[in-house]
């Protein structure tokens, strides 16, 4: 079975209702998106640190590794972390698309479901 099939069937596991939610809202780490079609993350967690990076991805899944007052020490899908205003963060989960060549998103987590989109890497959505 292909990676990015089974990352997809994982995005969509992720999706269904859990009981551990509750938990991931009280602490760290927890999953978010980018809120805006613009971000800003910087190095430090404050408007005074130079930005690092600028995301132009609204939608895009981050972690959030740690919190300071209105900051979110976030991870990105690559790796990279720096700091972003917790306002530009939504706790609604985000989806991201990796591997290579197209990914088949299936009506249900099966192999042997029926096709209902075939994504191109870096492509972004919601789940749920």
């Amino acid at each position: 079975m292909p990676i990015r099939l089974i990352l997809v069937q994982f995005a969509l596991v992720l999706a269904a209702p859990v009981v551990g939610v509750a938990a991931q809202a009280s602490g760290v780490p927890y999953w978010a998106a980018l809120s805006a079609d613009e971000v800003n993350m910087r190095v430090g967690p404050s408007t005074t640190y130079p930005i690092d990076w600028t995301y132009r991805r609204q939608g895009l899944p981050v972690r959030v590794v740690r919190t300071n007052q209105g900051w979110r020490l976030v991870e990105d899908p690559e790796g990279a972390r720096g700091w972003i205003s917790a306002g530009l963060l939504t706790r609604q989960r985000g989806a991201l698309v990796v591997g290579e060549g197209l990914a088949q998103l299936r009506a249900e987590g099966r192999a042997d479901a029926r096709v209902r989109w075939n994504m191109e890497p870096g492509v972004v959505g919601r789940l749920g």
